[in-house]
């Protein structure tokens, strides 16, 4: 695989990432199944792989740190935190407090002494920035962690990331990680754009839609029991008015690879490759079969008239379901912060 400049870190990453959230309780249970994955993953030249301590409540981390034994040091590394683990209330969220036990808790779980990449998985508005900044700041200069980024931050907060870090001297992000596929563009619209200006480099997640690009969805076929569907009726349960838009567009996609020559894996994927904002796009694999589906797409190369077709059945900068942009701010799922409301006598 060609690789690429994780923004403008010195740092090469090949054009796909390993994502690990299948693996675990969550999806597949087998872990002799995922280390297989895991390994031929890293023989086809993949270079990153990528976890997060809320997957399977740190199962996943677990998994990839036995896998990787032997073979750390040829893997750009990379977790992330901000979910609940386990009961305690305070062992969630950007706080110091919990960035700080929650790197330790990762390093173990993943047998290394270092994360390549430390991740903040969603914004919280209940932290100051200043906060989650400093102390990720402090994990750099203690070599806890080479570098850190964002993930699905709106795009006002990543020029406040970077604001708040020049500000106040403190080390900035190299990346930031947003849900982007040919079904969700909104990152289109400020998030790509504010990463090229400041040199971020973009890891996109999702590029199969939570699998509806990946070929299941066709005419006349039922959706099959999956653990999406059970963890993510929003996102998944195909009887939803925005799920139903989303399965007219994959259809037309389907017919356009089709005619392309094309699988609509390698099609989607391609898309998101091809956008030059983009580092590289984690792909999700639960067995071996779909790694192999997927890792012929750094070799196809979408033309003119491939692409203006897809901007034809989704418009560039449009997501069809708010449910695939990853994060609502409370601005929308508190109508507290929308509302006036004042009394009889006001």
């Amino acid at each position: 695989m060609t690789l690429r400049y994780l923004g403008r870190t010195g740092v090469l990453v090949s054009p796909l990432t390993l994502g690990a959230m299948n693996f675990g309780a969550w999806a597949n249970r087998d872990h002799d199944d995922a280390a297989r994955i895991i390994h031929r993953a890293l023989d086809a030249g993949i270079n990153v792989v990528d976890t997060a301590d809320v997957y399977s409540q740190g199962e996943n981390e677990e998994i990839v740190g036995k896998a990787l034994a032997g073979r750390r040091d040829e893997v750009v590394l990379a977790s992330k935190f901000h979910g609940q683990i386990g009961a305690d209330p305070n062992s969630r969220g950007n706080s110091r407090r919990w960035i700080i036990r929650a790197v330790e808790d990762s390093l173990r779980r993943l047998n290394t002494d270092h994360l390549d990449l430390y991740q903040v998985h969603r914004p919280d508005p209940d932290v100051p920035l200043e906060e989650t900044l400093r102390a990720l700041h402090d994990l750099v200069a203690a070599g806890k962690i080479r570098y850190y980024g964002t993930t699905t931050f709106e795009p006002h907060q990543l020029v406040e990331v970077q604001w708040v870090a020049e500000d106040r001297n403190l080390t900035r992000p190299v990346s930031e990680q947003p849900p982007y596929s040919i079904l969700a563009r909104a990152a289109e619209r400020a998030t790509l754009p504010i990463a090229q200006k400041y040199g971020l480099g973009v890891l996109t997640w999702s590029p199969l839609a939570g699998g509806w690009l990946s070929g299941r969805y066709r005419p006349g076929t039922d959706a099959q029991p999956s653990s999406r569907l059970t963890r993510q009726p929003h996102r998944h349960d195909p009887a939803l008015a925005a799920n139903q838009r989303k399965r007219a567009a994959a259809e037309e996609l389907a017919k356009l690879a089709d005619d392309a020559g094309l699988s609509l894996v390698h099609v989607a994927l391609a898309f998101v490759l091809q956008h030059p904002a983009v580092s590289s796009v984690i792909i999700g694999p639960r067995t071996l079969e779909q790694l192999e589906g997927q890792l012929g797409a750094v070799d196809v190369r979408l033309d003119a008239a491939v692409l203006d077709r897809i901007d034809e059945i989704v418009a560039p900068g449009l997501t069809i379901s708010p449910a695939d942009e990853g994060y609502l701010p409370p601005s929308l799922t508190d109508s507290a912060t929308r509302r006036i409301v004042r009394g009889a006598h006001s």
